[in-house]
């Protein structure tokens, strides 16, 4: 359950949705205060760079490997990042009923930490994988166990990227990340945390 705002601060707010349907659209500023970096902002606007592209990722084995080595070393940023103060505003005013949903541009699940329920995760979800051959679901942090094994300890460094990974060029050894069941591809999943 999400933790009580002082009302003084939200009753304004209140006073202004009472009787309108509203909904909330977010994007990465909503996280910043929880740790994760935007695209936009100060310490992260020189290095603006295009994400990988799903024809991208299903076409090319070194694309993957860069993909999920990227996000292995990302992973326990998201992992660790709680709701900060605006996720849990916007959560209360959901629950008193001012709120009908959000539209988020984020991928890092802390909409739903925060005790919101009507979600649209626009970009999908980074805590679940589905494999692209035959559907299977699997917890982010049970891939990530897969990972961390063939991480190279300078890589722990790398500087934090937006998209819930980092700067990072891995070599060949890094292992293409294939399911468990049907040896198919995995991707990140548009699924609720």
């Amino acid at each position: 359950m999400h933790a009580a705002l002082a009302p003084a601060l939200l009753d304004p707010l209140v006073a202004l949705l009472e009787g309108r349907r509203v909904v909330a659209l977010t994007g990465a500023g909503v996280s910043t205060d929880s740790g994760i970096p935007d695209y936009r902002g100060p310490q992260t606007r020189h290095k603006a760079r295009n994400p990988l592209r799903f024809d991208q990722f299903t076409a090319s084995a070194a694309d993957r490997r860069r993909y999920w080595a990227r996000s292995a070393l990302g992973w326990p940023r998201i992992a660790a990042a709680r709701p900060n103060p605006t996720h849990r505003a916007l959560a209360t005013l959901e629950a008193r009923g001012l709120l009908a949903g959000i539209i988020t541009q984020n991928v890092d699940g802390l909409h739903h930490a925060a005790g919101s329920r009507r979600v649209v995760e626009l970009h999908g979800a980074l805590r679940r994988v589905v494999c692209l051959g035959c559907g299977q679901k699997t917890r982010r942090d049970d891939l990530q166990h897969r990972l961390t094994p063939h991480l190279p300890r300078a890589a722990q460094s790398a500087a934090p990227a937006p998209d819930g990974d980092v700067d990072y060029e891995p070599d060949a050894s890094f292992p293409a990340v294939t399911c468990t069941r049907c040896g198919g591809l995995g991707l990140p999943v548009l699924v609720p945390a």
